[in-house]
């Protein structure tokens, strides 16, 4: 089973606000950037599709590292956050809805495909790959604002 590296992030300005997320995915040497825009979203959201974006450049089933800055997706995962919220039918322990369902729904559908390891980096810190990741999710929004 081919090993996959996988770096993401995701950045709004303003939250709710436009935002954008990038995402570096590595394959032997080979190293693909992707990045993407959204005029009115979330942070969390933007940290959700990342790695969605970047799951679904996959051609066959791999053994993936996903590595992220978010606590918020890498805790839903080693923390079993997401078993919990399906077994609860979608609803969290303070009685509301899990925000978000649509992205975790699809996210869940690559841990169907691929062996996927999720691994929380310090963000904004000295991490190159999580650097660039930044930058691209920034970058997609500095390059979508509108210059008066």
């Amino acid at each position: 089973m081919k090993q996959v590296i996988i770096y993401t992030d995701g950045a709004c300005s303003g939250n709710p606000g436009p935002g954008g997320w990038g995402a570096i995915l590595m394959y032997k040497d080979k190293k693909l950037e992707i990045s993407g825009y959204e005029g009115h979203t979330t942070n969390n959201r933007m940290e959700l599709m990342a790695p969605i974006e970047a799951l679904s450049r996959l051609k066959e089933p791999c053994q993936v590292q996903v590595y992220s800055d978010s606590a918020y997706l890498v805790n839903a995962f080693q923390k079993h956050w997401l078993d919990s919220w399906q077994r609860k039918n979608w609803i969290k322990s303070d009685k509301k809805p899990v925000e978000n369902q649509d992205l975790w729904k699809e996210l869940l559908k690559y841990t169907c495909i691929h062996s996927i390891q999720w691994i929380k980096v310090k963000g904004h810190a000295d991490n190159p790959y999580n650097n660039r990741c930044d930058a691209l999710a920034t970058g997609e929004i500095k390059q979508h604002s509108i210059r008066l």
